[in-house]
């Protein structure tokens, strides 16, 4: 038996210790990914999984694959699609509205059927003689792997190709909207707010006089309560409005002591006023 060969049947006390290490913390992440109320902390999770995982390829000597796992999948997709979601803003109440029916039990059948597969390739996989990534890296890991990719795999690849690219414009045609009716102008709109009287002028603006600029804290008006037509609907419908009148109103009594303190305030009779030609007599 060769050295490359006895290298890739035995595993160093390293490389046991790296395995269960970052093992236990892909599995981890995958399963806080499932379990996680927030689709924000189910991405971070996946995330996390995603650069153990990139870990493990580049600990195995495929380092073009640890290298476009981090840029590719977990520098770009993932975070992409973290800031969807945050932009977006989707929470857990909404993964609880049901938009097509029987959904969930059709992903429920799918997943099982998925796992049968899965158990049942890895019970009948027999691997008897491991070469180790010596011949494989014989060239260079990104020689081989083109080599392989452009040779041997390169249907699987096409198709694969092909499959993403529908995939993108089938989610950009369904996500486009046909416009049914003219969109109204600016001067149309302004036209219409002076007919119906109400809300004339634009909207206010979320959070003024609240001590915060966010968009989901309404502004307060002068007397401290606060004005729902600062947030918007969307916020108010899915509960997401924070409320921080009582505070606000809390510190403008506080500063108002202050105020009153520092300048002394005091009730002062309209007859202690006097003109200047009087006062310079």
């Amino acid at each position: 038996m060769s050295a490359q060969q006895l290298a890739a049947y035995t595993t160093s006390t390293g490389e046991a210790f790296q395995f269960w290490v970052l093992g236990t913390v892909a599995v981890i992440g995958a399963l806080c990914t499932v379990f996680m109320r927030r689709a924000v902390h189910s991405a971070l999770c996946l995330a996390g999984t995603m650069i153990v995982l990139a870990v493990f390829y580049l600990a195995n000597g495929a380092y073009f694959l640890g290298i476009v796992q981090i840029v590719v999948y977990t520098g770009a997709i993932m975070m992409l699609f973290l800031f969807v979601v945050m932009l977006v803003g989707v929470t857990a109440a909404d993964s609880l509205k049901e938009t097509i029916k029987g959904q969930r039990w059709l992903a429920l059948v799918c997943g099982l059927g998925f796992g049968v597969l899965l158990f049942a390739g890895i019970a009948n996989a027999s691997l008897k003689d491991f070469d180790g990534i010596g011949q494989a890296n014989a060239n260079g890991n990104v020689e081989g792997l083109a080599s392989l990719i452009f040779t041997k795999y390169v249907f699987a690849f096409e198709i694969t190709g092909a499959l993403l690219i529908t995939a993108a414009v089938g989610a950009m045609v369904l996500t486009h909207r046909e416009r049914t009716e003219r969109a109204e102008t600016q001067r149309e709109l302004s036209e219409r707010r002076v007919r119906e009287g109400v809300n004339v002028p634009p909207l206010p603006a979320p959070g003024v006089y609240a001590r915060h600029n966010a968009v989901d804290i309404a502004g307060l008006l002068p007397d401290g309560t606060p004005s729902e037509l600062t947030v918007s609907k969307t916020l108010r419908e899915r509960g997401q409005v924070r409320d921080v009148s009582t505070e606000a109103l809390n510190d403008l009594r506080a500063l108002e002591q202050r105020a009153q303190e520092r300048l002394e305030r005091t009730t002062i009779e309209p007859t202690t006023f006097k003109r200047p030609e009087e006062a310079s007599k």
